[in-house]
């Protein structure tokens, strides 16, 4: 019910929130790998592919729009090339934002080098010094100005040099005389520029270090909770503790275990749980409700790979399973237009594949493509496609048995049976964003990838396929 009733409350009222913070670009930069330098030992690689978004406090922005807040952000930049590219991203993503601009200053941007799905080397662009005094004068200024539209004001401090002992205590004083809730996700050890916070959400190694309390067991974790909470005169006090869930004390301690059931990817989980608690509590969401909330779009997000956000309906259907109807997942390639024109804005993952005998390699390897965007599509081929690949002795199950085991995958959205012996024409009649094929395809043309927007090649587990499965049936 607490997901349906917010689903409700966002058709009538949209929040506003504050997002105050340092923000980041996440620069990717992915290729492959054929050789080492004759030069020095180090891999050369030719790289095909550049990505740029927008990370920390945009991360957290991006998590609260995709719930469906009105979100502003605030934060201070370089004059740079950097700032040039984060102002491009912010066009595309944040139309609500104040950016004040200091000479001399490096927008943070971090650049990972990706090769076979695996980070070879990360390098940083930034200043992290102390903004300027007449910086810090603007944002108060900003936030005087407007502070009256605000329901909530998080603050997203990755330790770059905005959110300064005297600036974080200004916006504190300035909100509490306004009633409005400062939730913050603290880094470093001054604690106390954050006394008065509504809450903080650091983690168990964070919360640690700040308390000086080693977190190994419940009565530390008590401890470590009220030492928060009294020392720095936090209204509510909240522990994040991975994959146990989320400690918060009020007047007791209490944890909402963790709800996820696949993790492929940490990466900003914790601007979802920052951002998760802003969106409930500016629902007027009592606390303890507020973390069982922020525990289920986390469960969502660590399920994806790379920086990730979700919504309400995502987060429903992901962790409240209804009874399948197979008929609704089994379409046609005639229907693909009917089907999928509730989900134009999503992100589209199409495989395909003849999924003869399901074993737990297909399970995993489904699971992984899911994780890539929000709809999986499985091209499934038909009996007469299987036979002219296969042979005649294949497949072991009929298509309609093999698409029905199919179907009762929670990460499967829709299966589309085709009789070509490959899916070229069903992936132009789709157009998905994502296609996804196993690691065996590596230095092989894929069919289809001159039409999707990324392909993407996904370890198999080793010794895991239905020709083996019928071989150890025979020995038998």
């Amino acid at each position: 019910m607490l997901i349906q009733n917010l689903i409700r409350e966002s058709e009538k009222f949209k929040p506003k929130i504050l997002v105050i913070g340092d923000l980041i670009i996440d620069h990717y930069i992915y290729g492959s790998c054929e050789r080492i330098s004759p030069e020095a030992p180090v891999p050369i690689i030719n790289t095909y592919k550049e990505q740029f978004l927008l990370g920390g406090a945009g991360n957290v922005v991006n998590n609260l729009k995709s719930l469906g807040a009105n979100v502003t952000l605030a934060s201070v930049i370089g004059k740079c090339e950097n700032a040039n590219i984060l102002r491009k991203l912010l066009g595309t993503d944040i139309k609500e934002f104040y950016l004040v601009e200091e000479k001399n200053r490096i927008t943070s941007k971090k650049t990972r080098l990706i090769s076979s799905n695996q980070q070879v080397i990360r390098f940083d662009q930034e200043t992290i010094q102390d903004i300027a005094s007449d910086s810090a004068e603007k944002i108060i200024s900003f936030l005087k100005a407007n502070i009256s539209q605000f329901e909530i004001l998080v603050l997203s401090d990755y330790n770059k040099g905005l959110l300064t002992d005297s600036l974080t205590r200004q916006i504190i004083d300035l909100c509490n005389k306004r009633n409005v809730k400062v939730i913050i996700d603290p880094k470093g050890r001054n604690y106390k520029k954050y006394t008065g916070a509504y809450l903080l959400t650091p983690n168990k190694k964070e919360a640690s270090q700040a308390t000086q309390i080693n977190i190994s067991n419940q009565e530390s974790l008590l401890n470590a909770i009220k030492i928060l909470k009294d020392k720095y005169l936090l209204t509510k006090s909240v522990i994040t503790l991975s994959e146990q869930g989320i400690a918060v004390y009020d007047k007791e301690l209490s944890i909402s275990p963790t709800t996820a059931k696949d993790v492929y990817d940490v990466t900003g989980a914790g601007d979802t749980v920052i951002a998760s608690i802003a969106f409930a509590l500016s629902h007027k969401l009592e606390i303890n409700k507020a973390i069982e909330f922020a525990n289920l779009a986390a469960g969502v997000v660590v399920s994806k790979l790379g920086s990730a956000t979700t919504t309400l309906e995502e987060i429903f259907s992901f962790h409240n399973r209804t009874p399948l109807n197979f008929q609704d997942k089994i379409i046609s390639i005639n229907d693909i237009d009917q089907k999928l024109k509730p989900y134009k804005d999503k992100k589209i993952v199409f495989t395909n594949g003849c999924f003869d005998i399901i074993h737990s390699g297909h399970v995993k390897y489904l699971s992984k493509s899911k994780a890539l965007g929000e709809l999986l599509i499985v091209g499934l081929n038909s009996d007469q496609s299987v036979k002219k690949l296969k042979g005649t002795s294949r497949p072991v199950n009929q298509e309609v048995d093999r698409a029905t085991v199919l179907a009762s995958m929670h990460m499967v959205d829709f299966i589309i049976i085709f009789d070509e012996p490959d899916p070229y024409k069903l992936i132009k009649v789709m157009s998905p964003d994502i296609l996804t094929k196993g690691k065996d395809y590596e230095n092989q043309e894929v069919i289809g990838s001159d039409i999707v927007k990324e392909t993407v090649l996904i370890d198999f587990e080793e010794g895991k396929s239905t020709t083996n499965t019928i071989n150890l049936i025979k020995s038998l």
